[in-house]
């Protein structure tokens, strides 16, 4: 015969802490045991709560599931902000993720639709330079994504040498909102070129290349790309000069978001040599910007895509030199610093997007369940133990000083005072309630109970027996016992 399955065995025992079976040998029922539902409820209540409490708490920490829609503000379209996030919106559509494109006017434009909160941009490109240098509240930054560098364009046979040789020139700096017109005004004024030194013309890129190719303006600022078609346009446009920063270090080190890059002699025609000789730039770098409320699990997909996106090299950088932590007006968001600390995490280097999102809230009610929940199944048997078992023990110690007394004043005369208070502990026991799973404890402390009676009958014999010549060492006997 094969062995019985201890599993249901245990799982019997454990129902009969709490029902027995009833009956007069034809018809069975079952009834609750009172005493082991008060102990369960007594011992059990708590830990629940406390397992509840948990739960809720770690829920707190979870984030609710990523939004299959992200919306991300750009610039004007045919431009490189516009450009990139093309590219970012098919990267993210492998993903599930569908990414909105919201053209603007610029760099300005774009942080206004992040501040309103009644806008659904939530991620937008930044050029460096335009914000407060305290930041915006609410507002946070995935890092710098690429060299943006700042370029003078200028029509003339005198080359010049100094941002304010434009005065008195018609500049083209940029439309309104555009991240080009503010960083050209604030390096402008910084030189003494102002409003009514010199003209500013509002024109975007492509505009500004016409002009100044068709002769109707004398200069054009810009905050570009290398690879942006004005710039290309420009460089390979006769008549046309690219100005060379010769104090770029003095800019550099009063604004701290610029960069001085060097752009090399016939990076752009070696053999037409264009550039003809190496043209010193100043550079602010092109950032993400966030709300801080953007979900962790799209920001880490923006910064996948940055990755793919600007890690090769290119004319003004090295290979996987961006994206990076550069300073910025913005703070760092904090799946920012991890990710260029150690890289994608774990989960999401291994897991596809869905997948490593729902392992990783999952996990946050493992810490609950192992901390809180687990111990507390192991100590609940052994809590309702202890409270069956000090129920019963109590009586002990009642015990323990009648022999105690017993063997100390052995007198006949209070033999039935003794009685009289077992009986009332023998009393007590019985109306102690004890789960019907620990009743032994209760026929163990009965048999005991007996064993102390025995002792003071004997000693009450013996002390008769005495009083007959020849039963004396037979008292004496039985008192030492």
């Amino acid at each position: 015969m094969a062995p019985a399955d201890p599993e249901p065995q245990r799982s019997r025992r454990r129902f009969r802490q709490f029902v027995h079976r009833k009956g007069d040998g034809s018809h069975f029922g079952f009834e609750l045991d009172r005493a082991a539902l008060k102990d369960g409820a007594v011992v059990i209540l708590p830990l629940l709560l406390l397992v509840v409490g948990a739960f809720y708490l770690a829920s707190y920490y979870v984030r609710p599931a990523p939004p299959d829609v992200l919306v991300m503000a750009t610039g004007p379209e045919g431009g490189a902000y516009h450009g990139f996030g093309q590219r970012y919106r098919d990267i993210l559509a492998r993903d599930g993720v569908r990414l909105e494109l919201r053209s603007s006017a610029g760099s300005i434009e774009n942080l206004q639709r992040l501040s309103d909160p009644s806008s659904e941009v939530e991620a937008a490109f930044v050029q460096a330079g335009v914000a407060p240098a305290e930041g915006i509240e609410g507002l946070e930054s995935l890092g710098a994504i690429y060299y943006e560098p700042l370029w003078i364009f200028y029509r003339g046979k005198r080359e010049l040498q100094q941002v304010n040789e434009l005065l008195g020139k018609r500049v083209a700096i940029g439309p309104e909102g555009s991240g080009t017109r503010a960083l050209a005004l604030r390096l402008l004024r910084a030189v003494g070129v102002e409003a009514h030194t010199a003209i500013f013309e509002p024109l975007g890129d492509n505009q500004a290349a016409a002009a100044l190719i068709e002769g109707t303006i004398d200069a054009a600022v810009m905050v570009a790309g290398p690879t942006s078609p004005a710039v290309q346009r420009l460089v390979k446009s006769e008549g046309i000069r690219l100005l060379s920063f010769s104090n770029a270090e003095a800019f550099a080190r009063h604004f701290a978001f610029l960069s001085v890059v060097t752009l090399p002699r016939g990076v752009f025609d070696l053999a037409k040599q264009r550039p003809s000789r190496d043209v010193t730039l100043l550079a602010p770098t092109a950032t993400i910007v966030i709300r801080e409320q953007l979900h962790p699990a799209l920001a880490y997909l923006l910064l996948d895509a940055a990755t793919k996106v600007h890690a090769a090299s290119g004319i003004l950088q090295r290979h996987r030199e961006f994206p990076a932590p550069r300073e910025s007006e913005f703070r760092l968001s904090v799946e920012a610093q991890r990710y260029f600390t150690s890289g994608q995490p774990f989960l999401r280097r291994h897991l596809p997007y869905w997948l490593a999102n729902l392992v990783e809230r999952l996990l946050v009610f493992l810490v609950p369940l192992f901390a809180v929940l687990l111990p507390a199944m192991r100590i609940v048997p052994g809590l309702l133990q202890w409270r069956a078992k000090s129920r019963v023990f109590r009586w002990y110690g009642e015990i323990k000083y009648l022999e105690n007394e017993l063997h100390d004043n052995p007198f006949p005369e209070r033999v039935a005072e003794m009685l009289e208070r077992l009986d009332e502990i023998e009393q007590g026991v019985a109306r102690t309630p004890v789960p019907r799973a620990y009743a032994d404890y209760a026929y163990n402390l009965r048999m005991h109970i007996d064993v102390v009676r025995h002792r003071i009958l004997r000693v009450a014999h013996a002390s008769v027996a005495s009083e007959t010549p020849g039963d004396a060492a037979e008292a004496e006997s039985a008192r030492k016992d």
